[in-house]
């Protein structure tokens, strides 16, 4: 059975802020590195076939936690697993994005990546990975909005994907008629502490 299971990275200053990561190379904040350990105790309880990683510092350093902890290193980082590029207003709040270029900011070319073509890139690494891995047991740390919307994508589903919360675990099973949830935005190993 192909399975691969998502956990998003520990929680950022930028997060807590507000401010739009992108692909920003901001780290973990305390909180963060402690949710990556928790999370980590978790998912050191099974065994991983594969292990993969979005290259930005904050999944990265998650990612690094969990290696240390499963003792699985990751097999390789992958820049289809980078949330979505937020372009112009990277590392801004709403507040600077309105004085710097006013309420309307949102209807302006700001070089942002699509949902379209967000959803394409999630879509395209979870067949290209469950094909190239088929049968294994895949371990994947990403973004939160990429990966909720890969999930809306995967399960022609606008319900679903909202609000993915910071080292949350969801796991997809590949079976006869598509990709099935078999955990979603799962956070136990933050409630048990």
């Amino acid at each position: 059975m192909t399975t691969i299971t998502f956990v998003r990275h520990g929680i950022t200053d930028h997060n807590m802020e507000n401010r739009a990561q992108g692909h920003t190379q901001n780290p973990l904040n305390e909180t963060g590195r402690a949710q990556a350990a928790l999370v980590a105790k978790r998912l050191a309880q099974e065994s991983w076939d594969v292990f993969l990683s979005s290259d930005l510092r904050r999944a990265r350093e998650t990612a690094e936690i969990i290696a240390r902890e499963t003792g699985k290193l990751v097999d390789f980082y992958d820049e289809r697993l980078r949330e979505m590029d937020r372009g112009l207003i990277a590392n801004t709040i709403e507040a600077e994005r309105v004085q710097r270029w006013g309420a309307n900011w949102h209807e302006l070319d700001m070089k942002q990546e699509t949902h379209a073509m967000m959803r394409a890139r999630g879509r395209g690494f979870v067949e290209d990975i469950g094909t190239r891995f088929a049968g294994k047991k895949i371990l994947a740390v990403t973004h939160g909005y990429f990966l909720g919307h890969t999930l809306k994508e995967l399960m022609s589903d606008e319900s679903t994907g909202i609000q993915m919360r910071n080292t949350s675990v969801t796991t997809l099973c590949l079976e006869d008629n598509g990709w099935c949830y078999l955990l979603y935005d799962c956070i136990r190993h933050l409630d048990e502490s």
